[in-house]
């Protein structure tokens, strides 16, 4: 062989690392169960009429204690502090609109629900001057996104609490898409975006220092795979695929002692809207689902806003259940509630109270309507494109809390669910941190809770696990 083609062998197996490097890495997740509702949103974006009232619920972050800033009837502008931690000042909530503090909704003990505001008619922002984020000091866009008050877009693993700015995070996971029941399609609602949420990438590789940023996307789709500065991964497969925590476990597992920090990205395209504007414009493209929906479809809306501007004439009669957010993890609201920070759906379905004749529809009733992860019902032999109308009924009663194996089929980590889910019911610390507490919250076991034959309310249960290892550990 000539030293010239030496030259281009090694040239060329350069360039073929580079390129395996930059190419996404595919993931398959095997275990889990798309439930398949009727109620999918139409793939048209809506301009809704404008609320009158937004809201922030310092709910939304769990374990933070509100300290206000604003009092009833002061004036505020987006981007304005609304409330900031007690125990992390540096961490504000701020006003997603202008207007006047309507009102300081509080429940028992005083404890702060939400901090609604009478909008104004035309946005009025506070200038927090854009930032390039190439080239940034990290201490600088730090302060500059806690200042502005886009931070608690910023989530952390373990604890799946907003994070900690004092914390250097092992890596950062950008989640390209949902795989819940029902959840946005990820091409549609990035239509557009594409420079805002190449920005914040950016950002986030600042954040990172010399630590990764990955990126998922669901297979199929392309909208983030031209998307520079992150390493893409591929995934495919049932509900939870779409879940960050099933993605971590699947890319790079968390160890105790570690630390990741966590993105959706449709909060990553607010964080580089704010870098290019220096306004704090939280905008989401929302999708109002469910078999209650008349007319199912996309809505461009701030965070915070009242859904009963977006669902006024749009939902059947009868006793219906709304949701902000999905039907396994999301957060049941008034008609007049208000969709929650982190949520980028509404779903809409039948309580299911009344009662039912047991030879049609009860006990008795062959199953030709339900849809079921076993083959107990008939609908198991249907096409795969049979869309069911649930309700929230759980057809039983608390049981004894039993194995049965139907965790195992729907969680797609490698950790005993039952076992990890018993310990925190006896509160075996040690035992909790040896079967894996710190890879998981409690999104990850919404299918477990789904599928649980006892009725066991796992998510807040896991939620109670993490929090007394947060507390002692």
């Amino acid at each position: 062989m000539k030293v010239t083609d030496v030259h281009f062998s090694l040239i060329l197996r350069s360039k073929l690392k580079d390129i395996y490097r930059n190419m996404a890495k595919a993931i398959r997740i095997r275990k889990g169960c798309d439930i398949r509702l009727q109620g999918e949103a139409e793939k048209t974006l809506e301009m809704p009429a404008r609320a009158e009232v937004f809201a922030i619920k310092p709910t939304d972050f769990h374990g933070l204690v509100p300290k206000l800033v604003v009092r009833e009837g002061d004036q505020v502008k987006a981007g304005d502090a609304l409330f900031y931690d007690k125990y992390n000042d540096a961490i504000k909530y701020s006003a997603p609109v202008s207007g006047v503090v309507k009102a300081i909704v509080r429940g028992e003990k005083r404890r702060i629900l939400e901090v609604q505001i009478q909008a104004d008619s035309i946005t009025q922002f506070r200038d927090f001057g854009a930032r390039a984020a190439k080239g940034a000091n990290r201490e600088e866009l730090i302060q500059h996104l806690l200042e502005g008050g886009i931070w608690p877009v910023i989530e952390q693993r373990p604890f799946s609490v907003v994070a900690n700015p004092e914390d250097l995070p092992r890596d950062i996971f950008v989640t390209g898409f949902d795989s819940s029941p029902l959840a946005p399609d990820a091409d549609f609602v990035m239509e557009g975006s594409e420079a805002e949420f190449q920005e914040g990438i950016d950002a986030l590789n600042v954040l990172a220092g010399d630590k990764k940023v990955h990126l998922t996307y669901k297979k199929g789709t392309s909208k983030l795979t031209v998307i520079q500065n992150a390493e893409l991964h591929e995934v495919s497969g049932p509900h939870p695929a779409g879940n960050v925590g099933v993605q971590i476990h699947q890319i790079a597992p968390m160890s105790k002692g570690e630390v990741l920090w966590t993105l959706r990205a449709q909060d990553v395209v607010n964080m580089g809207r704010f870098l290019k504007t220096g306004k704090m414009d939280l905008q989401r493209v929302v999708a109002i689902t469910g078999s209650e929906v008349t007319a199912p479809k996309y809505v461009k809306v701030t965070v915070g806003t009242c859904v009963s501007t977006l669902l006024e004439g749009k939902v059947t009669e009868g006793n219906n259940r709304v949701i902000s957010g999905n039907v396994l993890t999301g957060d049941k609201i008034a008609a007049d509630g208000y969709l929650g920070f982190y949520h980028h759906q509404i779903t809409v379905i039948p309580e299911g109270d009344e009662p039912l004749f047991f030879l049609t529809e009860g006990w008795l009733a062959p199953g030709l309507k339900d849809f079921s992860l076993s083959h107990a019902f008939p609908t198991w032999i249907m096409p795969k494109t049979k869309k069911f109308k649930l309700t929230t009924n759980q057809h039983g009663e608390d049981r004894a809390f039993v194995v049965t194996g139907q965790y195992e089929k729907v969680f797609p980590f490698d950790i005993y669910p039952v076992q990890l889910v018993k310990s925190i019911i006896v509160n075996d610390i040690d035992a909790m941190e040896k079967l894996g507490i710190y890879e998981v919250a409690p999104e990850d076991f919404a299918l477990c809770e789904y599928s649980c034959t006892s009725k066991i309310n796992v998510q807040s249960i896991v939620r109670q696990g993490l929090d007394v290892i947060k507390e002692e550990c």
